[in-house]
């Protein structure tokens, strides 16, 4: 029988497929090792294949659609419905093979290895950022049992620190050589991440896509570069609606009985491109009392009469549509301050 479907399950040694006809009858269940596995599809003839999607499923995608198959990456509470029995590698390829067959199901835009590559940059940054805070708040804590308060902010804690080796009679020998272990590393992970800044402005400087985001108010080249490595495809998305949605910057619902209820917003989707467009918001939302444009007028008619996290999440999916235009229809944001 023919082919038409495929539902693949990858792991990192073992690989399950599950293959179904028009009729979403099985006709193939196998197992196969890693390094059968792109032989297998390669004497196959063109079929959908769906993967659930997961790490490593964007490698394993652009190695069948170079094969000559149409691979589709379905989000794994898709999946997660049509499973039947255990969970185990059969029955999950099997699960996806029927979320395959159904019209309604999003599935995720194939990532290249390029886009993969700034992810990889953005997430190494992030894992920097929260390094460098937790080793701050530590260094609070232990110079607090000194009683001594350092202000907010890594500057002001590194004068203060700086202050605190100096004076010989505030501190014991052990602690002051603790704390000056303590400041080189402070000084270590601010290289690194000064170095991955620098790399994100120059990804931004030479990508013509970059440089027209950061045309917009409040996006700057690690927005934009975040934006790019993991939606640079934004046609998958059918309007800035969608986009924004699968940031979840839209409310959720609890609506029955023809009653619409609203609640706070989903958090579904990408939580890091979701993080930075708040944070471009909240940039937008300082200078706005400067400003007499029409986005600062309207940001200021609006924290007028809502909250300021709401109008940040408001301004923040405002943005999120915008940027799916701009990438979309390829064209240039002219901004003029009035």
């Amino acid at each position: 029988m023919q082919v038409t479907s495929i539902g693949l399950d990858i792991a990192k040694s073992v690989f399950r497929v599950h293959g179904a006809d028009a009729k979403c009858n099985a006709v193939i269940r196998r197992q196969l090792r890693r390094h059968d596995l792109l032989r297998f599809f390669a004497n196959l003839e063109h079929c959908l294949i769906g993967v659930e999607a997961c790490h490593s499923s964007h490698y394993w995608a652009r190695e069948l659609i170079a094969l000559g198959h149409e691979v589709r990456l379905i989000p794994t509470q898709y999946v997660r419905p049509f499973r039947r029995g255990g969970k185990n590698d059969a029955n999950d390829a099997e699960a996806i093979c029927y979320a395959l067959s159904r019209p309604s199901i999003n599935t995720v835009a194939v990532n290249s290895a390029e886009q993969q590559a700034i992810q990889s940059l953005h997430r190494s940054r992030e894992r920097l950022i929260r390094q460098r805070t937790t080793t701050a708040n530590q260094i609070r804590s232990l110079v607090a049992e000194q009683s001594v308060v350092c202000s907010q902010g890594i500057a002001r804690l590194r004068r203060c620190l700086y202050d605190l080796v100096a004076d010989e009679g505030r501190a014991t020998p052990l602690l002051r050589r603790l704390i000056c272990q303590f400041l080189e590393q402070l000084s270590a992970l601010d290289q690194w991440i000064s170095e991955l800044d620098a790399k994100i402005k120059e990804l931004a400087t030479h990508s013509e896509v970059c440089r027209r985001l950061t045309r917009l108010q409040g996006v700057g080249p690690v927005i934009a570069t975040a934006v790019v490595g993991t939606d640079g495809n934004a046609h998958v998305f059918k309007n800035g609606r969608q986009f924004a949605a699968s940031l979840g910057l839209v409310p959720g619902q609890r609506s029955s009985g023809g009653r619409v209820q609203l609640l706070g917003i989903t958090k579904r989707g990408d939580t890091y491109l979701r993080k930075l467009l708040v944070q471009g918001a909240r940039a937008i939302m300082r200078v706005a009392g400067r400003h007499d444009d029409r986005l600062s007028n309207w940001v200021r008619e609006l924290i007028a009469r809502r909250h300021k996290h709401v109008v940040a999440v408001a301004l923040a999916n405002k943005m999120a549509r915008t940027i799916w235009s701009l990438l979309v229809k390829g064209e240039q944001f002219d901004f003029v301050r009035g």
